[in-house]
């Protein structure tokens, strides 16, 4: 399946004031989507999403008065799929170029799924960098990931299926719908979210090398969760939210995670939304976040 490149600095249809960028980084080029101005929000999508997760959400933070960036992580949606560097954090990395390119100091970084551990790899190396911390819908490698991935304990089954790159890729080949499909309608509480899906985030996955960029990713978490470990020294002091959907997984093991490795920690819930519940509710989760930033920056109002 062919997907065209959109050109750099071209606007992103129907989302108003945005338009697509490009960075060039440790032999990726990396694609995002940028628009609005002020503090800059960063917001990391996860498996098996791109950029788009975020659509609904993106306007409302730039009409709240910040600078929003979205980008392809490494490999998926429009940046390009190398073969190595997808450690989480090469990947946060990854981010951090992009961030540091806007040239405007510190930052509100928000990550889900495998988002949230590129997040956090990111946060707990370069916190003097941020404005506030947002993990959502995930659990961090080290501190509470390898526990819930132990199948044998009830943990989840598909972390170690995914991490066997060439195994995955090979039983998904040409099943790439059938695979995804029931995935897109598990992680919605929206009607048509599936159907949007199709259109918006399977043609990257199905395309040539798509499924085995996002199963590198996976590869890496036993290690990831080691780096994160051996580099922990104290907790996180930055503001920290611990955000999810009402009917996403289960809060309590990501609040659990988040505790070991943060101080400053709030949480809350998207009603009625699953995982992917900034498309979910944008409306609900943009005012949550708004305040939450504001607060975080020292400044009044919802």
């Amino acid at each position: 399946m062919s997907i065209g490149l959109p050109d750099a600095g071209s606007r992103v249809a129907d989302l108003a004031g945005f338009s697509h960028r490009y960075a060039d980084r440790d032999g990726a080029r990396l694609h995002y989507v940028m628009g609005g101005s002020g503090p800059t929000v960063a917001l990391l999508h996860g498996f098996p999403y791109t950029w788009e997760l975020w659509r609904e959400l993106m306007p409302r933070l730039a009409s709240a008065g910040y600078r929003v960036i979205a980008p392809d992580l490494r490999g998926l949606g429009h940046s390009s799929k190398t073969e190595d560097g997808y450690d989480c954090l090469n990947v946060a990395e990854d981010v951090r170029a992009i961030a540091r390119g806007c040239g405007d100091g510190p930052i509100h970084l928000l990550g889900a799924d495998i988002g949230a551990m590129v997040a956090y790899a990111y946060a707990s190396r370069h916190p003097g960098e941020l404005r506030s911390f947002t993990f959502s819908e995930s659990l961090i490698p080290g501190f509470g990931l390898e526990e819930q991935m132990n199948p044998a304990t009830g943990g989840y089954w598909h972390f170690g299926f995914h991490a066997q790159v060439e195994v995955a890729s090979m039983l998904t080949a040409g099943k790439e719908e059938a695979y995804l499909m029931p995935w897109y309608a598990m992680m919605s509480a929206s009607p048509g979210a599936a159907e949007r899906a199709r259109r918006a985030f399977l043609p990257h996955y199905a395309a040539p090398g798509g499924m085995r960029a996002a199963f590198k990713h996976y590869e890496t978490l036993v290690a990831d969760g080691a780096a994160n470990r051996a580099s922990f020294t104290d907790k996180l002091q930055v503001p920290t939210l611990v955000l999810g959907g009402e009917r996403g997984i289960p809060q309590a093991q990501t609040f659990a995670c988040v505790e070991r490795v943060a101080e400053r920690v709030e949480r809350d819930l998207v009603p009625g939304a699953g995982h992917t519940y900034a498309s979910d509710d944008p409306e609900w989760t943009a005012a949550r976040l708004i305040r939450f930033f504001r607060q975080a920056d020292g400044r009044n109002g919802s």
